[in-house]
Parts: structure tokens; C-alpha cells; sequence
């Protein structure tokens, strides 16, 4: 007689989402992330974001809270002379308002870090590219719970550094693929004096470029490839593990990472909600696991690029770079937000975010993968007045919906 043994999963990795702003810290955790990562007024990379002044750090922590999941605050500039300059009073308000952790990089930031915040976790950064369990263990034993692992790392190597180690390993697992290694670049340093390591990255890799054959004799120059074609790309594409989350899960990932802290909240809440639902789907029951299509399907929803799996397989070829004609991705605009549903009524009240009006066909969707697709038949001002259509940016307006919704549920259509 022989005896199946049911795997059992004893750990479930925690989803990590991007939170650039308060609004998409709240829409990551009501969408299902366990944890989200934002940045404060100093010390981080991304200065175009949204970032958190104290007030809206403490805000957000204690909505977290509210629903079991955590803050990180990414500090992970590489410092030159003179920005470590109060960075000792910033830990430290980090550590009083009640982050959980910060996400570091520079060694003077993290010796400043555990020296003036006792008992503020630090993170290593994926800056410090961490590719090998010997490196791990460094950080461990400089008092490190987390390593962020390089982008450049491979499956086998996860499985290796799982083995070796018993830190706490974070990996990417959606979003945009930096060009260089791990986000070490100059290339917004050279040509638009942007320090992109300091927080001022312009994307110079996903600029257009020609490539150019020179006829020294006569001067000139003609581009090589035709209208159809790029001639020159530096561009990755971006990066999606959904089919692969068994593997993820297997090799001792502790975290799983969603990139885009400047993305929108349709962005967040669709792939913080698709990464929930197949993550728990597989923890529940490993052994009868089925990939679903229709979690992809949702994630090219918010594409913006072509997706592939990064290094995870293999190193990346010139098809994981944009070159050529590109591929025409469904584009989806975010046009609306549930503020209220009258089940007597089956009315909503819906704030608006992009143009939509009556006849348009829509999707409502929100936590827990609920989606649903209907016309928009009856559509009122706040004053409940008919109108046709909604064109005032976050205006207030009503409709008549075919089934429940919620609260925070969004509202999309195809363009």
C-alpha cells in the first residue's frame, strides 16, 4: 500500500508592494499586500515619488496595523560626503513612529543606522547586490535581517543561498528590469547631470535611440534599420514571476517583491491582487495546484512593456531587450473608484479618475480577485441629475450597477 504524503507549505512569503504615495499604501494593503515600501524626504532613490513627510509615515503605519501588515521606508541613496548629515535623527523618527524596517545600501547608512536606532530592523538594498550566501551571512553578522537580492540572481542560486543561510531573503518579482547591474548606473549622470544614485535617475535606458554608420570622407551619417524597427535599445523589458511562484516558494523566499513606487494605484491594486490570490492559492494546497491564465491576463492589464522572468532562467537575450516593432499591449485606463453602494438600489457612488459615459462597456474589480464586466446603462450627477457622460476629473457621479460592490473596488476600460 502505498502512502501519499500531502506537502505541507509552513511558511507563506510575505507580498511586498510599492506605496509611493499614502492613497496607494492604503489601495496595496486593502489589495492584499502584507507589506508595503515607501520613502521618506531624504536618503532614498526615488525623489520624484511621492515621498512620505513624518506625518504621513505615522498615518500609514497605524493604517497598516490596522490590518496586520508592515512599513518599510527605502533609505538606500549611496551616500557622498555630507549627505549622511542627520541621518541619525531620521532613523530615529523612523524607529519612534513604528516602521518596521529600513531598506539600506550604504554601509555609513547602516552603521549610522544601528548605532544612534537601536532596535530599527535594517534591510540590505538590492543597490548592494548581494549575489552569494557568503555575502549574506556578512550582513547577518553585521546585525542585518533581510538581503534584498540582486536582480541578477538565478533560481539555482536561490536555492543554494537558502540552503547556506538562514537571513531572511527578498526578491523582485514584478515590475521594471533595470539595464545595468542592480541599478549601478551613470548614464543620468552623464547625460543629464541626474545623480541616479543619489535619487535623480532620468530612465536614460528607456530613451530612443539611432544608431548611426559615418562616412568620414563625406561627413554624414545615415541610420541603420527602417521605421519599423529600433535601430538601438539599452531598454529591459519588465519582469513577471506569476507562473512561477511555486518555484519561488520552494527555494525559501521570505519576501517577494513588487517594483514601482511611482506607478499608479491601478497598477498596485491589480498586481498586488493577482499575486495574493495565486500565492494563497498555492500555499493552500501545493499538491493540486493549477496555474490560472486569467492571472496573467490581469497583470497585462498594467503592462507597459513586454514581460519576461528577468535572470530567475537564464541570462536574458536580445528578445528581453525592446527591440523592433513592439508588441501591441491591451492598454486599460483606471476611470473610477466605489465611494458607496446602496444594495436597495443597486446604485453606486463612484469617484471619478478618467473620462467614461453611458453605453461604454467597463470592468469593476477589487480584493480577492472579484471581477466583473457590464455597459453603463443610467449615469447621475451628485445632485442626481441624468447625465451622458463623466468628464470632470474627480467629480462624483452615481450609476446603476449589475452586481455588488465595495467600497475602494476601481472601476477600468479598454481604450
Amino acid at each position: 500500500m502505498t502512502t501519499t504524503v500531502k506537502r505541507v507549505i509552513t511558511k507563506k512569503p510575505e507580498v511586498l508592494a510599492p506605496a509611493g504615495t499614502l492613497e496607494k499604501l492604503k489601495t496595496a494593503i486593502r489589495y492584499g499586500a502584507d507589506a508595503v515600501f515607501i520613502g521618506g524626504n531624504a536618503y532614498g532613490l526615488r525623489s520624484r515619488a511621492g515621498n512620505f513627510t513624518y506625518e504621513q509615515m505615522q498615518e500609514g503605519v497605524e493604517f497598516a496595523k490596522r490590518y496586520g501588515a508592515k512599513v518599510y521606508v527605502a533609505a538606500n541613496m549611496v551616500a557622498h560626503e555630507g549627505d549622511v548629515e542627520g541621518a541619525g535623527d531620521f532613523f530615529r523618527t523612523l524607529r519612534d513612529i513604528g516602521i518596521d524596517a529600513v531598506i539600506v545600501s550604504d554601509p555609513a547608512l547602516i552603521e549610522i543606522c544601528a548605532m544612534e536606532a537601536e532596535g530599527l530592523p535594517i534591510h540590505l538594498s538590492t543597490q548592494a547586490s548581494a549575489t552569494n550566501y557568503e555575502t549574506l551571512n556578512f550582513w547577518k553578522s553585521e546585525g542585518l535581517e533581510r538581503v534584498v537580492l540582486a536582480r541578477e540572481v538565478s533560481m539555482e542560486e536561490i536555492k543554494e543561498i537558502r540552503q547556506k543561510t538562514d537571513v531572511e531573503i527578498e526578491a523582485f518579482i514584478h515590475g521594471a528590469m533595470c539595464i545595468s547591474y542592480s541599478g549601478r548606473c551613470t548614464l543620468s549622470n552623464h547625460m543629464a547631470d541626474r545623480d541616479a544614485n543619489r535619487g535623480g535617475c532620468t530612465q536614460s535606458c528607456r530613451w530612443k535611440y539611432g544608431l548611426f554608420e559615418v562616412d568620414e570622407a563625406a561627413e554624414r551619417s545615415s541610420m541603420l534599420g527602417g521605421e519599423e524597427e529600433e535601430a538601438f535599445s539599452m531598454s529591459a523589458v519588465d519582469m513577471a514571476m506569476i507562473r512561477s511562484i511555486p518555484d519561488l516558494v520552494e527555494n525559501g523566499v521570505d519576501s517577494l517583491k513588487i517594483e514601482g513606487r511611482m506607478k499608479s494605484i491601478h497598477y498596485v491594486s491589480t498586481v498586488a491582487n493577482v499575486y495574493r490570490r495565486a500565492i494563497d492559492k498555492y500555499c493552500a494546497d501545493p499538491d493540486n495546484y493549477v496555474f490560472n491564465q486569467e492571472w496573467e491576463d490581469e497583470l497585462w492589464k498594467v503592462a507597459q512593456r513586454e514581460l519576461s522572468s528577468g535572470f530567475y532562467y537564464g541570462v536574458p537575450s536580445e528578445h528581453e531587450q525592446l527591440f523592433g516593432k513592439p508588441r501591441k499591449i491591451p492598454a486599460y485606463s483606471f476611470i473610477g473608484q466605489v465611494l458607496d453602494y446602496d444594495e436597495e438600489t443597486n446604485v453606486a457612488v463612484i469617484q471619478q479618475r478618467n473620462n467614461f459615459g453611458v453605453g461604454d462597456q467597463i470592468e469593476f474589480y477589487g480584493p480577492n480577485f472579484v471581477h466583473f464586466e457590464q455597459t453603463i446603462s443610467e449615469l447621475w450627477d451628485e445632485y442626481d441629475q441624468p447625465i451622458n457622460r463623466a468628464p470632470n476629473a474627480m467629480m462624483t457621479v452615481k450609476m446603476r450597477v449589475d452586481q455588488p460592490v465595495q467600497p475602494f473596488d476601481m472601476m477600468r476600460k479598454q481604450r
